[in-house]
């Protein structure tokens, strides 16, 4: 069994391998663990940092504070980021809970129940598959006065205590909820600090443009763009700027 094995921390191939050791899992069940994996933990991330990027575009004011929390954090460790550094940006941390709101990576999710569930006064018989619409969940204006409005101060700590826990779930939420959630957090947050330290985001596109596909995971129907102007150039308007696609 896997906690038989001597080595306290594996990484996640040497886990699989581990367990494949003592018969409880085959090549093609260690082959569709790092499929999962692999996809669970990229394609999703890449969606969240692409509409994370896309809204601090739009929002110049929000963009220019995330901007001075990055420079004042990464000025007190030498100039570098760290993982310790990481959690003290906290008004980022809010920006993308708040993009992830807006746009869950995974914006529908299924659950088959085990047994019947009364919801209200309908009865929802066991073995029913049930979806779960997680975009318009976070949209309810129930929970989300102005809902589309992109405002990341709704994840300050008092605002958080009194909501409804299951109003935001963009990891799932309960047992089978998302065990990558932390690191997606984390990786997002590395990518867009380094980014917001070196460059001015400007929307090409804006989002109220662009045309959305409900797939396993929430992505524009076609390619979508964002001017990056470097920090050091004195004239950030002009012409010699970057152009990229995300």
């Amino acid at each position: 069994m896997l906690f038989l094995v001597k080595k306290s921390r594996l990484a996640m191939l040497d886990l699989l391998i581990a367990a494949s050791r003592e018969h409880s899992l085959t090549d093609l069940d260690i082959r569709e663990e790092v499929d999962t994996f692999i996809f669970a933990g990229h394609d999703t991330t890449a969606s969240g940092i692409m509409f994370a990027l896309l809204l601090l575009a739009e929002h110049k004011d929000i963009q220019e504070r995330v901007r001075t929390e990055v420079d004042t954090v990464m000025q007190e460790n030498g100039g570098k980021l760290n993982m310790k550094s990481l959690q003290n940006l906290s008004y980022l941390d809010r920006c993308l809970k708040e993009a992830l709101r807006l746009y869950p990576s995974a914006s529908l999710i299924l659950r088959k129940t085990g047994d019947a569930v009364k919801l209200q006064s309908y009865i929802v018989p066991a073995g029913t598959t049930v979806l779960l619409n997680i975009y318009g969940v976070h949209r309810d204006p129930n929970f989300w006065p102005n809902p589309d409005i992109f405002d990341p101060d709704r994840f300050l700590p008092e605002r958080i205590k009194n909501r409804h826990p299951y109003s935001y779930i963009p990891f799932s939420a309960g047992p089978r909820n998302c065990i990558g959630q932390r690191l997606g957090l984390l990786m997002m947050k590395a990518m867009i600090a380094l980014l917001i330290h070196n460059f001015y985001l400007e929307p090409v596109e804006y989002l109220k443009n662009i045309r959305l596909l409900l797939d396993l995971v929430i992505r524009p129907a076609h390619p979508v763009h964002i001017r990056f102007i470097p920090i050091k150039c004195k004239q950030p308007f002009k012409n010699n700027v970057d152009i990229a696609k995300v």
